[in-house]
């Protein structure tokens, strides 16, 4: 199913796993950075800006802290980013950094309010 509105078009996802509440916030994504909807994100602990979580990263991004709620292409400067801090989640829909695995990050997350959950056939 998609639908239109205005200049924008929805294409379902399936990122979001249930009817729950999601929570969502606006966060700034690091310069360099190219994100998609579902790309998991950890905050670097010195600027309080958002990275691509990546586990070898030794900033504070190694954590993963939120789930970005759509893409955004921060390559030439920082930019805002909208990103989930609550809900339930596909574990299939998620974009990880290197050496993440849905494993790995499922207690971080689930401490914060994000549930992964795994969708049968998907």
């Amino acid at each position: 199913m998609r639908a239109s509105f205005g200049s924008a078009t929805y294409s379902p996802d399936n990122l979001l796993a249930s009817d729950a509440p999601i929570a969502s916030r606006k966060v700034t994504l690091i310069t360099g950075q190219n994100v998609t909807r579902g790309t998991v994100l950890g905050k670097i602990t010195a600027s309080g800006k958002y990275n691509r979580s990546l586990s070898a990263a030794a900033d504070g991004s190694q954590t993963p802290d939120a789930i970005a709620a759509e893409d955004v292409d921060a390559t030439a400067a920082d930019k805002e980013i909208l990103v989930y801090v609550r809900g339930d989640f596909a574990e299939s829909a998620l974009t990880l950094g290197a050496a993440h695995t849905v494993a790995s990050i499922r207690e971080g997350l689930r401490a914060m309010g994000i549930t992964l959950v795994a969708i049968q056939g998907a």
